[in-house]
């Protein structure tokens, strides 16, 4: 005779969703830190998948992850939003994880991140991020970034953590913004769990580790320079990705 679930046994399916355009050399350290981290809390109840989105890369992105056993799907427009809103299009979790290619997931962070999904009173969360190697300006900038995103409750786009049927009823990620959408996704997922009595929180315990590399591609005159055609002019850059070249030019 087959037993009664015990009624506080936790049960739930986590889609790990990660968008990869020309992420070869990176790709691999990221799902092999998903694999160890989902090892370190495998327990009955639990179980993930993990989708990869090759948005239309011409290197060898799509082998890797298929070789590292990940779910592959093809996105052809070139648009970070799109490729995420596409894999979220196949998960079939009840919650998304959203991370990405060149970012590093310690079983820390998902333990954080698992702990708040079964304390039940969250429609989703962020995290701070760590990156190594930062000059003293780009090191500013983060800790800015830090300080708005735990005040406001915005999500890096690094990491983004939501339940899956608030992420499709907002409508999932901005498709009219080539950047920045994470912001616009972190307010609306908190204005539909204010309605549900649910938060939107920061995880600060275990920061995200993602790569420095764009401050070692390119300089301080060009990063800034993005940073204040994006204050200064935010519909116009954020709509028109030949604004956005640190986000779309392709430089790895």
């Amino acid at each position: 005779m087959a037993s009664t679930p015990h009624p506080n046994r936790f049960s739930m399916h986590l889609s790990i969703v990660i968008p990869a355009f020309n992420e070869e050399r990176l790709i691999g350290p990221c799902l092999q830190s998903i694999s160890t981290a989902l090892a370190a809390h495998h327990k009955p109840g639990f179980t993930a998948e993990i989708i990869v989105v090759d948005n239309n890369s011409t290197d060898n992105t799509a082998n890797v992850a298929r070789q590292a056993g990940a779910q592959v799907v093809f996105e052809p427009i070139n648009q970070i939003g799109r490729a995420r809103n596409t894999g979220a299009a196949k998960a079939t979790g009840d919650w998304l994880l959203f991370v990405d290619a060149d970012s590093i997931l310690s079983p820390g962070l998902l333990g954080d991140i698992l702990r708040l999904i079964e304390e039940g009173k969250s429609v989703g969360c962020g995290s701070t991020i760590k990156m190594d190697g930062l000059p003293w300006w780009a090191d500013g900038i983060l800790k800015l970034w830090t300080v708005t995103s735990i005040l406001f409750r915005w999500a890096a786009g690094a990491l983004v953590v939501c339940r899956s049927d608030a992420f499709h009823e907002v409508g999932g990620f901005n498709q009219e913004l080539y950047a920045a959408d994470e912001i616009t996704l972190s307010q609306q997922l908190k204005q539909w769990g204010r309605k549900r009595g649910l938060q939107f929180v920061i995880l600060r315990g275990h920061p995200l580790e993602t790569s420095s590399r764009k401050v070692l591609l390119y300089s301080a005159g060009e990063m800034l320079g993005q940073i204040l055609r994006v204050l200064l002019h935010p519909r116009r850059s954020l709509q028109d990705k030949k604004q956005l070249p640190i986000w779309y030019d392709g430089r790895r």
